[in-house]
């Protein structure tokens, strides 16, 4: 029992800091708003390759990669998972370099919720009465956004769903943080690496085109993209999911600061109606949340 509440504590700090990290993140892409969204995600795919075969490499995980390659139903599951982060990050590149955080900030509030949706689908979870109405709520302040101020939802809906899949399929895959995510982008570099030598025969690739900064901070994405990916995996795998959901509104909480106050970007009363209603239903959710663990603590005490 020690050893599962150790484990969850070394959970929450790998989760709260992947969440910090993704929260600044929109930082360092505005510094690389010259350079295409689909060239900015293929370089963060290259370059995490080769930051995680260093780090494979180091901690001798070489023969758990080739175990989990033999594995078909493991290998299916990183091949779909692959797929949904790299949409994921296209997607939030695009909202930060078109000024469009807000619909991203939106996406990463909802996707607690479609956690829930993925519970109730899946695992067959009930939800209280409070919990509908959470989930009713933040329909509705979806639906006051769609139809006050709704071109960016595409974004939105798009980083929630994503998201919340990989997250979910990450969980229940039998390959630990590291290997998994090696395999992951291993399996996108190839279109990756395609995609940069062809942006830069062509003359339009980032590469040498805006200076050694940007240079620098393309090949640095792989060590950006890394670090807090390696540390949510780990974190889901010590977690409960609802848990996990949780953690995420330190993210986009500072990503909507970041799009107000550092990007300028407007914050509509059709935004600002959304937001609250979310606001209000996870601050619903959060407090049942922690109702129904004390419930279930108490009985099986």
């Amino acid at each position: 029992m020690a050893d599962e509440g150790q484990s969850r504590r070394g959970g929450l700090w790998l989760g709260l800091t992947a969440y910090l990290l993704w929260g600044f993140l929109p930082l360092y892409f505005k510094f690389l708003d010259r350079v295409s969204p689909v060239e900015i995600v293929a370089h963060r795919i290259f370059w995490s390759v080769v930051v995680l075969a260093l780090a494979v490499s180091a901690l001798r995980r070489w023969p758990a990669i080739r175990a989990a390659l033999t594995c078909g139903q493991v290998l299916t599951t990183l091949v779909v998972t692959s797929l949904l982060i790299a949409a994921n990050w296209l997607v939030y590149v695009y909202s930060i370099v078109s000024n469009q955080l807000l619909e991203g900030s939106l996406g990463y509030y909802l996707n607690p919720l479609a956690n829930v949706l993925l519970g109730v689908v899946f695992l067959k979870e009930r939800l209280t009465r409070l919990q509908i109405i959470a989930c009713l709520l933040a329909a509705a302040g979806v639906a006051m956004l769609a139809a006050g101020a709704g071109s960016g939802l595409w974004i939105s809906f798009s980083l929630a769903i994503s998201f919340s899949l990989y997250g979910f399929l990450r969980k229940i895959v039998s390959v630990d943080a590291l290997e998994g995510l090696w395999i992951e982008t291993a399996i996108l570099a190839p279109v990756a690496l395609g995609w940069i030598l062809f942006v830069q025969h062509r003359g339009t690739g980032g590469l040498g085109a805006y200076g050694l900064a940007t240079d620098a901070l393309l090949i640095l994405a792989g060590g950006i993209t890394a670090i807090p990916l390696l540390l949510f995996t780990a974190a889901a795998r010590r977690l409960p999911y609802s848990t996990l959901g949780f953690l995420q509104y330190v993210a986009p909480s500072l990503q909507f600061l970041l799009a107000v106050l550092a990007f300028g970007e407007p914050l509509t009363r059709a935004h600002a109606a959304c937001f609250a209603a979310i606001w209000v239903a996870l601050a619903i959710f959060s407090v049942e949340g922690l109702r129904l663990g004390r419930a279930r603590a108490a009985a099986a005490a």
